[in-house]
Protein backbone atom coordinates (compact mmCIF):
# COMPACT_ATOMS: atom_id res chain seq x y z
CA UNK A 1 0.00 0.00 0.00
CA UNK A 2 2.60 2.31 0.99
CA UNK A 3 5.10 2.89 -1.88
CA UNK A 4 8.25 4.61 -1.95
CA UNK A 5 6.83 6.38 1.18
CA UNK A 6 3.70 7.62 -0.48
CA UNK A 7 0.35 6.67 -1.76
CA UNK A 8 0.58 5.35 -5.28
CA UNK A 9 3.11 5.80 -7.82
CA UNK A 10 6.52 5.47 -6.43
CA UNK A 11 8.23 9.08 -6.88
CA UNK A 12 10.56 7.56 -8.89
CA UNK A 13 8.06 6.95 -11.40
CA UNK A 14 6.83 10.06 -11.73
CA UNK A 15 11.08 11.61 -11.75
CA UNK A 16 10.96 13.30 -8.35
CA UNK A 17 13.16 10.53 -5.84
CA UNK A 18 15.87 12.62 -5.68
CA UNK A 19 13.96 15.96 -5.06
CA UNK A 20 12.37 14.34 -1.93
CA UNK A 21 15.12 12.22 -0.76
CA UNK A 22 15.73 14.57 2.39
CA UNK A 23 12.32 13.80 3.39
CA UNK A 24 12.00 10.13 3.28
CA UNK A 25 12.27 9.86 7.22
CA UNK A 26 9.28 12.24 7.79
CA UNK A 27 7.23 10.61 5.52
CA UNK A 28 7.77 7.21 6.90
CA UNK A 29 7.14 8.32 10.14
CA UNK A 30 3.53 9.73 9.03
CA UNK A 31 2.83 6.44 7.09
CA UNK A 32 3.56 4.59 10.48
CA UNK A 33 1.05 2.93 12.83
CA UNK A 34 2.07 5.14 15.75
CA UNK A 35 1.61 8.14 13.40
CA UNK A 36 -2.60 8.33 14.68
CA UNK A 37 -4.72 6.01 16.53
CA UNK A 38 -6.66 5.24 13.82
CA UNK A 39 -4.05 4.39 11.31
CA UNK A 40 -4.21 0.87 11.89
CA UNK A 41 -7.74 -0.05 11.70
CA UNK A 42 -7.61 2.85 8.43
CA UNK A 43 -4.88 0.14 7.29
CA UNK A 44 -6.76 -2.95 7.87
CA UNK A 45 -9.90 -1.50 6.02
CA UNK A 46 -7.90 -0.82 2.79
CA UNK A 47 -6.17 -4.46 3.08
CA UNK A 48 -9.33 -5.85 3.19
CA UNK A 49 -10.47 -4.99 0.09
CA UNK A 50 -10.08 -6.93 -3.41
CA UNK A 51 -7.36 -5.71 -5.37
CA UNK A 52 -8.85 -6.84 -9.13
CA UNK A 53 -7.55 -4.80 -12.47
CA UNK A 54 -10.26 -2.62 -13.58
CA UNK A 55 -12.75 -4.20 -15.88
CA UNK A 56 -13.62 -0.27 -16.56
CA UNK A 57 -12.09 3.21 -15.45
CA UNK A 58 -13.15 6.56 -16.41
CA UNK A 59 -11.38 9.54 -15.06
CA UNK A 60 -12.35 12.03 -17.18
CA UNK A 61 -16.16 12.24 -16.20
CA UNK A 62 -17.87 13.30 -12.95
CA UNK A 63 -17.37 10.61 -10.85
CA UNK A 64 -14.19 8.98 -10.98
CA UNK A 65 -15.12 5.25 -11.99
CA UNK A 66 -13.31 2.39 -11.05
CA UNK A 67 -13.79 -1.30 -10.28
CA UNK A 68 -15.77 -4.45 -12.32
CA UNK A 69 -19.56 -5.15 -10.84
CA UNK A 70 -19.17 -7.15 -7.92
CA UNK A 71 -21.58 -9.91 -6.70
CA UNK A 72 -23.75 -8.86 -3.60
CA UNK A 73 -21.92 -10.48 -0.83
CA UNK A 74 -18.64 -8.61 -1.75
CA UNK A 75 -20.28 -5.49 -3.21
CA UNK A 76 -22.26 -5.05 0.77
CA UNK A 77 -18.60 -5.95 2.12
CA UNK A 78 -16.56 -3.63 -0.07
CA UNK A 79 -19.44 -0.17 0.55
CA UNK A 80 -19.09 -1.07 4.95
CA UNK A 81 -15.17 -0.79 4.65
CA UNK A 82 -15.64 2.55 2.14
CA UNK A 83 -17.91 3.52 4.53
CA UNK A 84 -16.55 2.79 7.23
CA UNK A 85 -13.38 5.29 5.79
CA UNK A 86 -16.11 8.22 5.84
CA UNK A 87 -15.81 11.79 6.23
CA UNK A 88 -15.69 11.58 2.18
CA UNK A 89 -14.77 15.41 1.93
CA UNK A 90 -14.44 14.95 -2.21
CA UNK A 91 -16.20 13.21 -4.97
CA UNK A 92 -18.19 11.92 -6.63
CA UNK A 93 -16.67 8.23 -6.75
CA UNK A 94 -18.11 5.28 -8.27
CA UNK A 95 -16.37 1.98 -7.30
CA UNK A 96 -17.93 -1.19 -8.41
CA UNK A 97 -20.98 0.51 -9.04
CA UNK A 98 -21.03 1.64 -5.57
CA UNK A 99 -21.99 5.63 -5.32
CA UNK A 100 -19.89 7.32 -2.98
CA UNK A 101 -22.06 10.33 -2.28
CA UNK A 102 -19.17 13.09 -0.81
CA UNK A 103 -19.77 16.38 1.02
CA UNK A 104 -18.64 18.25 -1.99
CA UNK A 105 -19.71 17.71 -5.35
CA UNK A 106 -16.40 18.28 -6.37
CA UNK A 107 -17.02 17.48 -10.51
CA UNK A 108 -19.15 21.24 -10.39
CA UNK A 109 -15.90 22.82 -9.56
CA UNK A 110 -13.62 20.94 -11.91
CA UNK A 111 -16.04 22.22 -14.55
CA UNK A 112 -15.80 25.57 -13.97
CA UNK A 113 -12.03 25.57 -14.54
CA UNK A 114 -11.11 22.82 -16.67
CA UNK A 115 -11.74 24.52 -20.28
CA UNK A 116 -10.18 28.20 -18.45
CA UNK A 117 -6.76 26.78 -17.35
CA UNK A 118 -3.55 25.55 -19.71
CA UNK A 119 -4.33 21.83 -20.66
CA UNK A 120 -2.89 19.44 -18.68
CA UNK A 121 -2.06 17.13 -21.28
CA UNK A 122 1.94 15.89 -20.64
CA UNK A 123 2.45 18.48 -17.66
CA UNK A 124 3.66 17.83 -14.40
CA UNK A 125 1.12 18.87 -12.07
CA UNK A 126 1.13 19.59 -8.09
CA UNK A 127 -2.36 19.40 -6.09
CA UNK A 128 -1.68 21.42 -2.88
CA UNK A 129 -4.14 20.38 -0.17
CA UNK A 130 -5.10 17.17 -2.77
CA UNK A 131 -7.76 15.57 -0.22
CA UNK A 132 -8.48 12.04 -1.06
CA UNK A 133 -6.96 12.58 -4.93
CA UNK A 134 -10.57 13.32 -6.54
CA UNK A 135 -8.91 15.89 -8.12
CA UNK A 136 -5.46 14.17 -9.01
CA UNK A 137 -7.76 11.24 -10.61
CA UNK A 138 -9.40 14.44 -12.97
CA UNK A 139 -6.29 15.41 -13.74
CA UNK A 140 -4.78 12.40 -14.97
CA UNK A 141 -7.74 11.78 -16.87
CA UNK A 142 -7.64 14.91 -18.91
CA UNK A 143 -3.63 13.76 -19.61
CA UNK A 144 -1.22 15.16 -16.67
CA UNK A 145 2.01 13.11 -17.16
CA UNK A 146 2.56 13.00 -13.16
CA UNK A 147 0.17 14.10 -10.21
CA UNK A 148 1.63 14.66 -6.87
CA UNK A 149 -0.53 15.77 -4.39
CA UNK A 150 -0.09 16.61 -0.76
CA UNK A 151 -2.18 16.78 2.30
CA UNK A 152 -1.38 16.72 5.77
CA UNK A 153 -4.19 14.86 6.32
CA UNK A 154 -3.60 10.80 6.49
CA UNK A 155 -6.98 9.64 6.16
CA UNK A 156 -7.75 11.32 2.88
CA UNK A 157 -4.62 9.64 1.80
CA UNK A 158 -5.99 6.15 2.84
CA UNK A 159 -9.23 6.65 1.01
CA UNK A 160 -7.34 6.94 -2.03
CA UNK A 161 -5.27 4.25 -0.99
CA UNK A 162 -8.82 2.21 -1.05
CA UNK A 163 -9.40 3.36 -4.42
CA UNK A 164 -6.70 2.54 -6.03
CA UNK A 165 -7.23 -0.52 -5.46
CA UNK A 166 -9.38 -0.94 -7.86
CA UNK A 167 -6.66 1.08 -10.16
CA UNK A 168 -5.01 0.22 -13.10
CA UNK A 169 -1.40 1.75 -12.28
CA UNK A 170 -1.57 5.36 -12.79
CA UNK A 171 1.64 8.17 -12.32
CA UNK A 172 0.03 9.46 -9.40
CA UNK A 173 1.46 9.70 -5.59
CA UNK A 174 -0.07 11.29 -2.45
CA UNK A 175 2.44 12.16 0.29
CA UNK A 176 1.27 13.71 3.79
CA UNK A 177 2.71 17.04 3.44
CA UNK A 178 2.07 20.92 3.81
CA UNK A 179 3.59 23.33 0.86
CA UNK A 180 5.82 24.58 3.44
CA UNK A 181 7.18 21.37 4.02
CA UNK A 182 8.70 20.72 -0.02
CA UNK A 183 12.12 21.15 -0.53
CA UNK A 184 12.50 24.81 -1.20
CA UNK A 185 12.66 26.32 -4.99
CA UNK A 186 11.82 23.05 -6.23
CA UNK A 187 10.77 24.44 -9.41
CA UNK A 188 9.31 20.76 -10.86
CA UNK A 189 5.81 21.38 -11.79
CA UNK A 190 4.41 22.66 -14.77
CA UNK A 191 1.35 23.63 -12.95
CA UNK A 192 0.30 23.69 -9.76
CA UNK A 193 -3.40 23.75 -8.03
CA UNK A 194 -4.23 25.67 -4.52
CA UNK A 195 -8.13 25.11 -4.38
CA UNK A 196 -9.32 25.51 -0.68
CA UNK A 197 -6.31 26.08 0.88
CA UNK A 198 -5.44 29.71 1.26
CA UNK A 199 -8.27 30.90 3.52
CA UNK A 200 -6.63 27.85 5.89
CA UNK A 201 -3.25 30.22 6.20
CA UNK A 202 -2.24 32.53 8.58
CA UNK A 203 0.48 33.69 6.04
CA UNK A 204 -1.23 33.95 3.19
CA UNK A 205 1.45 35.83 1.28
CA UNK A 206 4.17 33.20 2.08
CA UNK A 207 1.98 30.32 1.10
CA UNK A 208 1.44 32.33 -2.52
CA UNK A 209 5.12 32.65 -2.43
CA UNK A 210 5.74 28.99 -1.60
CA UNK A 211 3.72 28.33 -4.59
CA UNK A 212 5.28 29.91 -6.99
CA UNK A 213 8.72 28.20 -6.15
CA UNK A 214 7.00 24.64 -6.69
CA UNK A 215 6.49 26.06 -10.32
CA UNK A 216 9.09 25.87 -13.21
CA UNK A 217 9.55 29.41 -14.99
CA UNK A 218 5.81 30.06 -17.40
CA UNK A 219 4.05 27.83 -15.19
CA UNK A 220 1.08 28.15 -13.91
CA UNK A 221 -1.09 28.78 -10.40
CA UNK A 222 -4.88 27.69 -10.74
CA UNK A 223 -5.69 28.86 -6.88
CA UNK A 224 -9.51 28.61 -5.58
CA UNK A 225 -9.96 30.34 -2.49
CA UNK A 226 -12.74 32.40 -0.59
CA UNK A 227 -13.35 35.89 -0.92
CA UNK A 228 -15.34 38.36 0.55
CA UNK A 229 -17.93 41.03 -1.89
CA UNK A 230 -16.66 44.53 -2.41
CA UNK A 231 -14.92 45.98 -5.47
CA UNK A 232 -11.95 47.85 -3.43
CA UNK A 233 -8.84 46.10 -1.95
CA UNK A 234 -8.93 44.99 1.57
CA UNK A 235 -8.90 42.12 3.75
CA UNK A 236 -10.51 40.98 7.12
CA UNK A 237 -8.55 39.23 9.76
CA UNK A 238 -11.58 37.06 11.59
CA UNK A 239 -11.57 37.17 15.39
CA UNK A 240 -13.32 34.16 15.51
CA UNK A 241 -15.05 31.43 13.19
CA UNK A 242 -16.44 31.65 9.86
CA UNK A 243 -19.29 29.41 8.64
CA UNK A 244 -18.42 27.91 11.52
CA UNK A 245 -14.42 27.09 10.79
CA UNK A 246 -12.11 27.61 13.27
CA UNK A 247 -9.03 27.87 10.71
CA UNK A 248 -10.03 30.40 8.59
CA UNK A 249 -7.53 33.73 9.41
CA UNK A 250 -7.96 36.00 6.69
CA UNK A 251 -10.62 36.74 4.19
CA UNK A 252 -9.74 39.15 0.71
CA UNK A 253 -11.76 40.65 -1.93
CA UNK A 254 -10.99 39.96 -5.16
CA UNK A 255 -9.05 43.15 -6.07
CA UNK A 256 -6.74 42.42 -2.96
CA UNK A 257 -5.94 38.90 -4.13
CA UNK A 258 -4.87 40.06 -7.08
CA UNK A 259 -2.47 42.39 -5.13
CA UNK A 260 -1.37 39.74 -2.99
CA UNK A 261 -0.64 37.46 -6.31
CA UNK A 262 1.54 40.27 -7.83
CA UNK A 263 3.11 40.87 -4.11
CA UNK A 264 4.22 37.37 -4.68
CA UNK A 265 6.05 37.16 -8.07
CA UNK A 266 3.30 35.79 -10.34
CA UNK A 267 1.46 38.33 -13.62
CA UNK A 268 -0.60 37.19 -16.39
CA UNK A 269 -3.69 37.21 -13.25
CA UNK A 270 -6.95 36.12 -14.92
CA UNK A 271 -10.17 36.04 -13.02
CA UNK A 272 -11.44 32.51 -14.68
CA UNK A 273 -14.92 32.31 -12.52
CA UNK A 274 -16.92 33.78 -9.40
CA UNK A 275 -19.09 31.93 -7.89
CA UNK A 276 -21.32 31.38 -4.83
CA UNK A 277 -21.49 27.88 -2.93
CA UNK A 278 -24.57 26.06 -3.00
CA UNK A 279 -26.04 23.81 -1.09
CA UNK A 280 -26.25 21.35 -4.21
CA UNK A 281 -21.87 21.78 -4.31
CA UNK A 282 -21.90 21.25 -0.23
CA UNK A 283 -23.74 19.25 1.85
CA UNK A 284 -24.44 16.28 4.22
CA UNK A 285 -24.61 12.93 3.18
CA UNK A 286 -24.13 9.50 4.46
CA UNK A 287 -20.75 9.22 3.25
CA UNK A 288 -20.07 12.61 5.34
CA UNK A 289 -23.07 12.91 7.95
CA UNK A 290 -21.48 15.71 10.05
CA UNK A 291 -21.95 19.45 9.77
CA UNK A 292 -21.95 20.90 6.14
CA UNK A 293 -22.74 24.04 4.97
CA UNK A 294 -26.41 23.95 5.68
CA UNK A 295 -25.59 24.07 9.21
CA UNK A 296 -23.11 27.01 8.62
CA UNK A 297 -25.46 29.49 7.05
CA UNK A 298 -27.90 31.43 8.94
CA UNK A 299 -31.24 29.68 8.70
CA UNK A 300 -33.57 32.69 8.41
CA UNK A 301 -30.77 34.50 5.48
CA UNK A 302 -28.59 31.93 3.62
CA UNK A 303 -26.51 35.14 2.47
CA UNK A 304 -24.89 35.34 5.27
CA UNK A 305 -22.98 32.41 8.08
CA UNK A 306 -24.36 32.14 11.37
CA UNK A 307 -21.37 34.21 12.49
CA UNK A 308 -22.95 37.08 10.02
CA UNK A 309 -20.46 37.02 7.78
CA UNK A 310 -20.92 37.09 3.79
CA UNK A 311 -21.64 33.30 2.79
CA UNK A 312 -18.72 31.56 0.85
CA UNK A 313 -18.53 33.13 -2.52
CA UNK A 314 -15.22 31.60 -4.39
CA UNK A 315 -13.27 32.88 -6.93
CA UNK A 316 -10.79 31.19 -9.22
CA UNK A 317 -7.89 32.46 -10.62
CA UNK A 318 -4.96 31.36 -12.82
CA UNK A 319 -1.68 33.34 -13.05
CA UNK A 320 1.97 32.51 -13.95
CA UNK A 321 5.44 32.71 -12.96
CA UNK A 322 8.23 34.67 -14.75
Amino acid sequence: MIDDVGIGARLADLGLDSQFAGLEPLLRARLADAAHGELPRWRALVDSLPTAVAAQEILDGDAVMVGAKLDRVSECAVRAALLALAPWRKGPFDVCGIRIDSEWQSNMKWNRLADAIAPLDGRRVLDVGCGNGYYACRMRGVGAAAVLGIDPTVLYLMQFAAIRRFMRPQPIALLPLRLAELPPAIRAFDTTFSMGVLYHQRSPLAHLRQLGQTLRPGGQLVLETIILPGSEAFARTLPGRYARMRNVWLLPTLAELQIWLERSGFGNIEIVDRSVTTLEEQRRTEWMPFDSLADALDPDDHARTVEGWPAPRRALLVASTS
